[in-house]
């Protein structure tokens, strides 16, 4: 039973617009972290022997095959760093390009949060709803940053 109650268009259009807020809000809002702060914490971010340097994304959830319909949030906020392509090997860029795969994956894991929020106004089915879409909207992205990442990682080695 949601606290508040509206008619379905309100609901539906509330919906729509909250999910567009939390969306922008977040990113914008990640845009101006600070790449020291991202490197700083990047330990967090780091792979895990389970991820198998990327490739169990690639096998559970088979990335390559999705990861070119992804948006690039880059060009939808117009801030950041574009990440659909490598465009250098030079490992100041690669770097850089490790950092903003960390400031992505911290953003699609903020986006999730919000989604415990629409059970205020929505049924309780409606709820687990917007649950299903915060998790099936960012979890495909999050994993695309940890399939790259140790790729990008390994570059880094090799100039070592």
């Amino acid at each position: 039973m949601p606290v508040i109650e509206l008619p379905l268009t309100i609901i539906i259009l509330l919906d729509i617009v909250a999910w567009a807020f939390f969306h922008i809000v977040i990113s914008l809002g990640m845009s101006y972290v600070s790449a020291d702060w991202l490197q700083k914490y990047s330990c967090f971010f780091r792979s895990r022997e389970w991820e198998r340097e990327g490739m169990f994304w690639e096998h559970v959830l088979k990335v390559r095959s999705f990861k070119k319909w992804i948006p690039d949030g880059s060009k939808i906020i117009g801030r950041g760093f574009e990440k659909r392509n490598l465009k250098s090997v030079d490992q100041i860029y690669i770097e850089q390009f490790i950092i903003e795969s960390i400031r992505a994956e911290i953003t699609h894991l903020l986006s999730i949060l919000p989604a415990g929020l629409f059970f205020l106004w929505n049924p309780s089915w409606a709820g687990w709803i917007m649950i299903g879409y915060a998790l099936l909207f960012n979890i495909p992205i999050i994993a695309v940053q940890r399939y790259n990442r140790p790729r990008l990682e390994r570059i880094i080695r090799n100039y070592k």
